[in-house]
Formats: structure tokens, C-alpha cells, sequence
């Protein structure tokens, strides 16, 4: 498949005479046009690429079977108990660390030139990262299906039904959203794809694992409870709790929306500096 999008003729910018001349600006519908057009085009990767379906199909498979039935029977003497906490909390982890692969993706596309050649299009500067980040939209949606799958099938019965599971669905893919402007910062500063994999484990270990995801902050020394307590992750799986199996929702669902708002208003601006520089 062809990296190079193909856009509309009636997109086509023309100069005196007809022949190319530089962009005219661009404004926010025509921006948004373009990004969702080479969202399709990370859509599409995907299809080209079955590994990234067989990553997203085993790794859930793998996180669920070790912590459920390794750790379940050691941190509450019940799997099954642990099983009905855990769930939110992998299928958090689980997105959270899929955001990677779109700082990766977009460090490799620079390597690969990719987006000089999106340059000599007549799109915006800005539709490659917009279109990059909503794309991997999909994915992260395909892992929050997986992760269920494993969950149903070991018997995991959320109290919240069908309409508490789209919710905390919907909660975590809007929170992922927000963190990819943090991982395309990332992906933008680095030099290199395994250089971008590396800092962003810095960083997404410590957010993932110090939180409410796996342990309840309450069985932590109190540094570290302080820590988890006031985690953006500990939130989100809050809320997912909440909904998917019952609890209180509206506190950590308004941090969760107040941490997403943060994450884009930070990184957001930070992502499109970065992508300018370097490209």
C-alpha cells in the first residue's frame, strides 16, 4: 500500500498559470477533512500489517491469565474476586500502553520520510498527527474488545450490563485519546522508533503500576498510597469500576475528564510544535 494519501482533485492547490504553487491556509473543517482522511490511511495499516491484530489478540490473552491466575489467589485469597477487580484495571493498562504505538508510528514515518512527502501536499501541516492519533482511535477500541473477550470467557459478568461496559469503554478511549498527544510529543523528540518504545516504558510504567490498576492504594505504605491515590490512571479505573461492576462513578469520572482536558491542553500544543520542528 502507498504511503502517500491521495486527496481530492477539487484539494489540489494551483499557482499562477496552474502550476503548484504554495498552500493557501487552511481552515479547521479542511483540516479536520484531512486528518480524518489519513486516519483512514492508519486505519488501513493496520489491514496491512496482521501482526499488530495478533498483538492485540495475545497480549490481553497473556495479561489476564497471569495476573487473574498467578497473583488473583495471592492478593484475595479468591481469583475470582480478584478477577472482577482486575478487569477495568487491565483494560486499562492494556490501552494505556497500546498509546506507544503511536509515538513509535510516527517516529518511524519520519524516518522513513514519509511525511516529506506529505509536505508537497496541498493539506494541512497538522493532518498527518491529527489523522496518526484518531486511527489508532481503532486500535485501542480493538484491545478493549479483546481484553473482554479473555474476560467473559473466564467469567467475568460485569454488574453494570451492556450499558456500563460501552461506557467505561467510551471513558478509557477518550482518556487514551488525550494521552497519545503525549506519546506523538514523545515520538517527535526522539530520534529514533525503539528510542521512542524505551522512554515511553519510563514513563507508562510508573503511571500504570503505581495505581489503582492492580493493587487498591489502601494496601500500599502511605507514601506510595498518596501516590496511587492522586494517579490519572487510579481515576480512569476508577470510573471503569464504577460502571463496569458497581461503585462510585461521578468523582472519578469528573478527574478522569479533568486529567484528559490536561493531557490535551499540554501535549496537544507541545505534540504540534515538536512535529513542525522536525518536520
Amino acid at each position: 500500500m502507498s504511503d502517500v494519501t491521495t486527496l481530492k482533485p477539487s484539494e489540489e492547490v494551483r499557482g499562477r498559470g496552474g502550476a503548484p504553487g504554495a498552500p493557501r491556509a487552511i481552515g479547521p473543517a479542511n483540516t479536520m477533512s484531512n486528518g480524518l482522511q489519513l486516519a483512514w490511511r492508519s486505519v488501513l495499516k493496520i489491514k496491512a500489517n496482521p501482526e499488530e491484530v495478533l498483538g492485540l489478540t495475545f497480549m490481553p490473552i497473556m495479561f489476564v491469565t497471569l495476573f487473574v491466575f498467578v497473583f488473583g489467589q495471592a492478593i484475595m485469597d479468591d481469583w475470582r474476586e480478584y478477577r472482577d477487580f482486575l478487569m477495568p484495571g487491565i483494560i486499562a493498562q492494556s490501552v494505556v500502553f497500546a498509546t506507544l504505538g503511536t509515538g513509535f508510528a510516527l517516529c518511524q514515518d519520519v524516518e522513513k520520510g514519509i511525511f516529506d512527502r506529505f509536505r508537497s501536499l496541498p493539506i494541512a501541516r497538522s493532518a498527518p498527527l491529527i489523522g496518526a492519533i484518531l486511527g489508532d482511535l481503532v486500535r485501542y477500541s480493538l484491545t478493549v474488545v479483546m481484553v473482554l473477550l479473555v474476560g467473559l470467557a473466564i467469567g467475568f459478568r460485569p454488574d453494570g450490563g451492556v450499558v456500563g461496559v460501552v461506557a467505561a469503554a467510551a471513558l478509557i478511549l477518550l482518556f487514551a485519546f488525550a494521552l497519545c498527544w503525549m506519546s506523538a510529543f514523545v515520538g517527535m523528540i526522539v530520534r529514533t522508533p525503539m528510542a521512542v518504545q524505551s522512554f515511553g516504558m519510563i514513563l507508562m510504567f510508573p503511571l500504570t503500576f503505581g495505581s489503582s490498576a492492580f493493587v487498591a492504594p489502601e494496601a500500599m505504605p502511605g507514601w506510595m498510597r498518596a501516590v496511587a491515590e492522586n494517579n490519572p490512571i487510579t481515576h480512569v479505573v476508577n470510573a471503569m469500576r464504577g460502571l463496569m461492576i458497581g461503585g462510585d462513578v461521578a468523582a472519578p469520572v469528573t478527574w478522569t475528564l479533568v486529567w484528559s482536558g490536561v493531557f490535551v491542553a499540554v501535549f496537544g500544543p507541545l505534540a504540534v510544535w515538536a512535529y513542525r520542528r522536525r518536520t
